[in-house]
């Protein structure tokens, strides 16, 4: 039998990610009527917070370098954010995709999220580690796929 048995999420649960600086934290969020990051401790079963994203959380990654979280999101704004953890003060929400996000992975330096949606495209923001830039709108506006710098440009699928 499992160990222990997580139920207090109230929609299909999206998204899993394992701390990797904090042994036994796990964060898990949960679909479009849930909306819900939730964080607990594996050693005892406890849900340490639960914090209303307003949107369907589909996939997590914690920062390798920063007390950080990066979700991403479906409907409506289909975003990817960051999070101060455990506070959970959002520090940015990066726009972009059309369509959900379905897929996200963090790069082996730890400084780049790429996003996959259904839109048919691959996003890369530069969002995380000790050489982004932790203002919110810096974070926004250069990453952002109005972006006219071209250094992250959507790359089609098809």
């Amino acid at each position: 039998p499992p160990v222990h048995t997580f139920s207090s999420h109230i929609a299909a649960v999206k998204a899993i990610a394992w701390c990797p600086w904090q042994k036994n934290l796990l964060a898990t969020g949960g679909g479009s009527a849930d909306r819900t990051i939730k964080f607990w401790n594996t050693s005892n079963g406890i849900c340490l917070n639960s914090i209303d994203t307003y949107s369907q959380v589909c996939a997590l990654s914690w920062s390798k370098h920063e007390k950080e979280i990066v979700s991403a999101h479906g409907y409506s704004q289909n975003q990817i954010s960051v999070w101060k953890y455990p506070s959970m003060v959002k520090i940015a929400d990066l726009t972009g995709h059309s369509s959900r996000v379905l897929a996200m992975a963090q790069s082996p330096d730890g400084q780049t999220v790429v996003s996959a949606s259904g839109d048919e495209t691959l996003r890369f923001w530069k969002c995380l580690g000790s050489n982004s830039s932790k203002d919110p709108m810096s974070k926004s506006q250069s990453f952002s796929s109005s972006n006219s710098a071209g250094l992250f440009k959507p790359i089609n699928l098809r």
